[in-house]
């Protein structure tokens, strides 16, 4: 009979967020890849609980924690740097903040009819009473948010926002993980870009017809930008300024960062330049690569509605 290797760190979790913003997609997601997971855990339970699944030596552990705990949740990272001072065993930790706009959370609410945690009260303005408490959970749950790893979910869906969770979690065993994100200004700047970059005033493959099915991940569309000098100039600048300033971050205990380049549609330019981010600083951090708009791209023999 072998005994447990009880040194080894507990993999924990914490799934928290504005309240529709797919904590519960998020969970399956880490039930599917072998984590023992717990919804509703208040706050107060967090530092028993861990420790009676350490004793059990329990590989992975995910929790998730809402405002339903809005008396005690705003103590939480204060719980979790104490849980990590006190633990008997190592824990690697890591905070998932899900959140989403107004809008997409007022919509999401609408369509399921299900009440918001903080909309207790009855008004004759039900949009209006939503609204507020979405707000007011935003201002609940800001302390927290400033602390962990935000991923948007406006406008993912849920297969897709599993796969970003397992990635994601693949993703923060090195000290610091860039997320390099291509997107279409057309639908919104992601809530969970650290830094957004304007690529719309480069030439653009649209205007191509031999390019404009195409996507900044095929060849030709590649061969375009590579020839254009303003492309090129635009690289070299993001890439100077990234590697001045991700090393600050990194002392600033920063663990994930998301690195957005936009343009009209998220087919071409910024596509284009997010590929070739990555594989830049793929040489140095630990990257990924998220491509917000593919599901809209069009298929080989379509062609785009709107120029990219």
């Amino acid at each position: 009979m072998t005994t447990p290797h009880t040194d080894l760190p507990l993999q924990l979790v914490i799934i928290t967020g504005m309240s529709g913003s797919g904590k519960s997609v998020a969970i399956t997601a880490l039930e599917d890849v072998g984590f023992y997971c717990v919804d509703n855990l208040p706050p107060e339970l967090l530092e028993s609980f861990v420790e009676l699944e350490q004793s059990h030596n329990a590989p992975k552990v995910a929790i998730a924690m809402d405002v339903r705990s809005a008396a005690s949740l705003p103590g939480l990272p204060r719980r979790l740097a104490q849980l990590q001072q006190r633990a008997k065993r190592p824990i690697q930790l890591t905070t998932v903040f899900l959140d989403a706009t107004t809008e997409t959370l007022v919509r999401r609410f609408s369509e399921t009819r299900r009440l918001h945690p903080l909309s207790l009260r009855q008004a004759h303005d039900q949009h209006q009473v939503l609204t507020d408490a979405i707000e007011h959970e935003r201002e609940l749950l800001a302390e927290l948010r400033e602390q962990a790893l935000v991923l948007d979910t406006s406008l993912i869906r849920p297969a897709r926002l599993r796969s970003q969770i397992k990635d994601l979690l693949g993703a923060t065993q090195a000290p610091m993980t860039l997320v390099f994100e291509s997107f279409a200004f057309k639908r919104g700047i992601p809530m969970d870009a650290d830094f957004v970059f304007d690529v719309r005033m480069l030439p653009n493959p649209h205007y191509e017809p031999e390019l404009k099915p195409l996507t900044g991940l095929d060849a030709p569309v590649a061969q375009y930008l590579m020839a254009q000098p303003d492309v090129v100039q635009m690289a070299q600048q993001i890439t100077t300024f990234l590697r001045h300033w991700l090393p600050q971050m990194l002392r600033d205990h920063r663990s994930y960062v998301t690195v957005a380049i936009g343009c009209t549609g998220g087919q071409h330019r910024s596509v284009y330049l997010v590929e070739r981010l990555a594989n830049v600083f793929a040489q140095e951090w630990s990257t990924r690569v998220r491509h917000r708009e593919d599901e809209h791209w069009p298929g080989p023999a379509s062609h785009a509605a709107d120029p990219t």
